[in-house]
C-alpha cells in the first residue's frame, strides 16, 4: 500500500475513495497536486476544515503539492444544508471572510519550497462566465435525475431548495476541472457530508475532459454520543483566536471524553505511530493521568496558535486553580479567562465591592448569604488568597491587570469579574 494511504487509514482518515488501489499507485507513480475547498460562511474556519488541513499536511510531508481553495464564489452561494436555506451573505462580507481564511490556511499549510501548496479563489474564474457558458459548458454534463438523487437535495424537496443551491454541485465541480486543466490536480478530498459534491466533479471531469480523476473522503468525527465533534454549549470551536481564545482552545481538547480522544489524537497530532501506541499503552493503564488527552491538547494548540499561546494557556490553567501566581497573566489571557468563565461585570463608584458581592458576581455563589457561609467555612477565595473576613472589601491592589479578579468558592468553583471604574 502507497505509504500516504496506509498513515491516512490508521489515523483514521478514510472514508470513501474512488478506488484506494488506484489512488494508491497513482500517488506512486510521482508528485501529484490535491485540492481542498473552504467556503467563507463565517469569519473563521473551524475543527471539521482542520481535519482536511491534516490530510493535506500529510499529503505534503509525503512530496506532494496541495491546493488550497477558499470559494468566493461558492461561498456567496452556499451548500445546501439538510434543514432549511442557507443566509445569503454581502458581497463584500464574503470577500473579507476570504482574506481571513486565506491567512488562516496560509500559516497552517507550508507555502514555500519544492511542495509549496498554492492558495486559490474560485470567485477568479466564476465571476467573468456568463450564463451561456455555465450552461453549455458545465450544466450540459449534469443530469437532473442524478442531482435529485442527491441525499441534501431529497431531503429538502418537501420544504423547497432554490435552483440557487440546488446547482451549487455545478460550481463546486467547475473547480475541480479548472484545477486540472490549470494545476494538473488530480485529487480532491473533503468531509463525507461532500461525498455527492466531490464526485461529481470526477464524473464532469470524465465526460468534459475524458480524465480519470481520483476522490477521498474523510469521516466525520464525531463525539461518544453521535453528536458532532468541535461544538460546546457556547458554539463552533474555532481557530481564529478572537472567536475562540487559545485558553478556551486548548482546554476543549484537555476536556475530551476518554472514549474518543485516540480517535481525536491519531487526527490532529503528528507524532508516530509508534508515539501514539505508547500514549495509548499508558492511557488504558493509568487513564486518570489523562495523558492523551494533555498530548492531544499540547499538539493542536501548538500547530493552530503556536507554542507561546499554549504555554500561556497553560500558565491561566495552573492559575487558576492555585498552582501559580495569577499577577503573572497579561491582560490578554485574563481577558480570554474572563470570556471563557462567563465573567460578571461590577461598576465601582466612590465605594468598592465587598468580597461577598464578587463572589456573588462571579457566579460561584448563589446569593451573599451562601458567600458568607462559604467563607466562614474556609472556602472563599479573592485570586487564590483564602479570605477569612466576610466583610472584607476589594482594594485597587487586588486588581489584574487593572481590572480583573477572580473569585474562587472551593477547590474546583471558580468565576471572574471584570471592574469598570
Amino acid at each position: 500500500m502507497n505509504a500516504v494511504i496506509d498513515e491516512l487509514s490508521w489515523r483514521g482518515l478514510i472514508a470513501h475513495s474512488t478506488d484506494l488501489d488506484a489512488l494508491g499507485a497513482h500517488l506512486d507513480e510521482g508528485p501529484i497536486s490535491a485540492y481542498v475547498g473552504f467556503d467563507p460562511t463565517a469569519p473563521s474556519i473551524h475543527m471539521g476544515n482542520l481535519v482536511q488541513l491534516m490530510v493535506h499536511r500529510a499529503l505534503q510531508r509525503a512530496g506532494h503539492r496541495p491546493i488550497l481553495l477558499v470559494g468566493g464564489s461558492t461561498g456567496l452561494i452556499g451548500d445546501p444544508k439538510q434543514t432549511a436555506e442557507r443566509v445569503m451573505n454581502d458581497v463584500d462580507v464574503v470577500h473579507e471572510w476570504v482574506m481571513r481564511i486565506r491567512a488562516q490556511v496560509g500559516r497552517l499549510i507550508d507555502l514555500d519550497g519544492p511542495q509549496a501548496a498554492r492558495l486559490v479563489n474560485n470567485y477568479d474564474w466564476t465571476s467573468g462566465l456568463s450564463t451561456l457558458e455555465f450552461l453549455r459548458d458545465v450544466g450540459k454534463h449534469f443530469s437532473v435525475n442524478r442531482m435529485l438523487d442527491r441525499e441534501v437535495v431529497k431531503a429538502r424537496l418537501e420544504t423547497g431548495i432554490s435552483y440557487t443551491e440546488f446547482s451549487y454541485v455545478l460550481l463546486q465541480s467547475l473547480d475541480y476541472r479548472e484545477l486540472y486543466r490549470s494545476y494538473g490536480c488530480t485529487l480532491q478530498t473533503g468531509g463525507s457530508d461532500q461525498w455527492g459534491n466531490i464526485t461529481a466533479g470526477v464524473e464532469l471531469l470524465r465526460r468534459s475532459d475524458g480524465a480519470r480523476v481520483h476522490a477521498l473522503a474523510t469521516p466525520l468525527l464525531t463525539k461518544a454520543d453521535g453528536t458532532k465533534f468541535g461544538k460546546t454549549e457556547a458554539g463552533t470551536v474555532w481557530l481564529d483566536p478572537e472567536m475562540t481564545s487559545p485558553y478556551a482552545f486548548h482546554q476543549y481538547f484537555l476536556n475530551a471524553e476518554d472514549a474518543m480522544v485516540m480517535a481525536y489524537l491519531k487526527v490532529f497530532s503528528e507524532r508516530s505511530r509508534e508515539e501514539i501506541e505508547a500514549i495509548e499503552a499508558q492511557q488504558a493503564e493509568k487513564p486518570f493521568l489523562r495523558v492523551a488527552q494533555r498530548a492531544l491538547a499540547d499538539d493542536i494548540t501548538d500547530l493552530v496558535h503556536g507554542v507561546a499561546e499554549r504555554r500561556s494557556a497553560e500558565a491561566a490553567a495552573a492559575a487558576l486553580f492555585g498552582r501559580s501566581a495569577l499577577p503573572e497573566l497579561d491582560a490578554h489571557t485574563l481577558a480570554a479567562v474572563g470570556k471563557e468563565l462567563g465573567a460578571g461585570r461590577l461598576e465601582v463608584g466612590e465605594s468598592w465591592p465587598s468580597v461577598v458581592d464578587l463572589l456573588l458576581a462571579g457566579g460561584v455563589v448563589k446569593s451573599k448569604g451562601e458567600a458568607r457561609r462559604a467563607i466562614g467555612e474556609g472556602g472563599g477565595y479573592l485570586n487564590n488568597e483564602k479570605v477569612t473576613d466576610p466583610d472584607a472589601v476589594l482594594t485597587s491592589d487586588d486588581l489584574l491587570a487593572g481590572r480583573w479578579v477572580v473569585v474562587r468558592r472551593g477547590r474546583k468553583t471558580v468565576g471572574a469579574v471584570e471592574i469598570v471604574r
